[in-house]
C-alpha cells in the first residue's frame, strides 16, 4: 500500500503544530472506530510474530520492541489507535493528581529544517480520575502493554513532589502495566531538581513500599517503577543514578526525555523559545546518556531508549547502545505510521 502519510504531514503542517496534534488524535480515534485505521496506515498492528517478536522486560511480554513515548496522549484517549499503528506498548501522560490546563499557548513548535519539535506544554491533563475515564473508553482491547507516566502539579512545592507521585501511583495502580516517574522534564519549575541522587533514592523507595501495599490489594499485581532521566545531566549525575538504581533496583529506565540544549540548532528562528527541544538534534545525545547509564547500571536493569529515533538505523543506535525497547514521538509527526513498521522489521 502506498504512503499517504506525506500527504497527510503537508495538511497538518499547514495548521499551527497543536491544532495539528489534536487533529490528528481526532482522526485517529475516528479511523479507529470505524476499524480502518490500520488499512488506512498500512500497519500490521502491535502483533506480527514473524517480523516482531514479542520481547520479554519487567516482567512484562512487549509483542515487539517500538513505543509510543509519552506527551503524545497525555490524556490516554486513543491507546487502542496507537495499537493498530504498531505500537507494541503504549505510554500515556505525564498525568498529575489533579487536572490542568499546562502552559500558555504558542506552547508548541515545529523546526522542520531540523526534523524536531520544541514543546513546552506543561503537563497539560485530565488528571488521574479523567485518564481512567479516558482509559475506559479507549484501551478496548488493545493487546500491548500500557505505560502511564506521573508527574506533579505545577503548584506542588518540591518539597511536597513525592506525596503527588504517590497519589498518581495509587490511583493509576490497576489501569497500568508499568509506570514511570517523569522527574526530567523542563517544563515544569524545579521538576529537574528531583533528579538528585538523595531524592530520586527517596521517591523510588517510597513507591516502591506503596507497591508492596497496593500488590496486596490488587491480589498480587506487580507494577514495574521506571524513571525516566533528562539529557543534561552531567557524567558524574548519571553515574550517581546509576549507583541508586542498582541499590534500589528499580525495575527500569528511560534515556532520555527532552533537551534544553540549542547547540545543533542555534542557527533557526525559533531556537529562543522556551521549552525541550526533540527530534533529530537530541538522537546522539540521547543514545550518550544510554551508552553511559548501561555501562554504569546493573545488567538486570532495562533501559529503554527514547530521544530522537528518527529513522531505523536511529533505533539500532539506541539497541547497540544496550537499549531493550526503544520509544517514538517526534519521528511519528515527521515520518508517520512507516517509522514503526520499519524498526518493527529491524532484525
Amino acid at each position: 500500500m502506498p504512503d499517504l502519510y506525506p500527504l497527510a504531514r503537508r495538511l497538518l503542517f499547514a495548521m499551527d503544530a497543536e491544532s495539528a496534534h489534536h487533529a490528528t488524535l481526532s482522526m485517529m480515534r475516528f479511523a479507529d472506530s470505524l476499524g480502518i485505521l490500520r488499512a488506512l496506515t498500512g500497519s500490521g498492528g502491535a502483533s506480527d510474530p514473524v517480523t516482531s517478536p514479542a520481547v520479554e522486560c519487567m516482567g512484562l511480554s512487549f509483542p515487539n520492541r517500538v513505543g509510543l513515548a509519552a506527551g503524545l496522549d497525555k490524556a490516554g484517549a486513543a491507546v487502542h489507535a496507537f495499537g493498530e499503528l504498531g505500537f507494541g506498548h503504549v505510554e500515556i501522560g505525564t498525568v498529575t493528581p489533579r487536572p490542568q490546563p499546562g502552559n500558555e499557548k504558542p506552547r508548541l513548535f515545529r523546526l522542520k529544517e531540523h526534523e524536531a519539535v520544541i514543546n513546552r506544554m506543561g503537563f497539560n491533563n485530565p488528571g488521574v480520575v479523567g485518564l481512567l475515564e479516558n482509559l475506559a473508553r479507549s484501551r478496548k482491547d488493545f493487546r500491548g502493554v500500557l505505560g502511564i507516566n506521573i508527574g506533579k502539579n505545577f503548584d506542588t512545592p518540591n518539597e511536597e513532589a513525592i506525596r503527588d507521585y504517590l497519589l498518581c501511583f495509587e490511583g493509576v495502580y490497576a489501569a497500568a502495566d508499568y509506570v514511570t516517574a517523569n522527574l526530567s522534564s523542563p517544563n515544569t519549575k524545579g521538576l529537574r531538581d528531583l533528579q538528585n541522587a538523595e531524592t530520586c533514592r527517596d521517591l523510588i523507595r517510597q513507591l516502591q513500599a506503596k507497591r508492596s501495599e497496593l500488590q496486596t490489594a490488587q491480589e498480587g499485581k506487580y507494577v514495574p517503577i521506571v524513571i525516566k532521566i533528562a539529557p543534561d545531566l552531567s557524567e558524574e549525575a548519571i553515574i550517581a543514578l546509576a549507583g541508586v538504581f542498582n541499590e534500589t533496583g528499580v525495575d527500569g529506565v528511560i534515556t532520555t526525555n527532552t533537551t534544553i540544549d540549542r547547540d545543533a540548532v542555534a542557527d533557526h528562528a525559533l531556537a529562543g523559545e522556551g521549552g525541550g527541544l526533540s527530534g533529530a538534534p537530541l538522537s546522539k545525545k540521547s543514545t550518550e546518556v544510554l551508552r553511559l547509564l548501561r555501562r554504569e547500571m546493573n545488567a538486570a536493569i532495562p533501559v529503554i531508549g527514547s530521544g530522537g529515533v528518527m529513522s531505523a538505523d536511529d533505533a539500532r543506535a539506541k539497541f547497540d547502545a544496550g537499549a531493550a525497547l526503544v520509544q517514538v514521538y517526534t519521528g511519528l509527526i515527521y515520518r508517520g505510521p512507516r517509522l514503526v513498521s520499519e524498526i518493527k522489521n529491524l532484525k
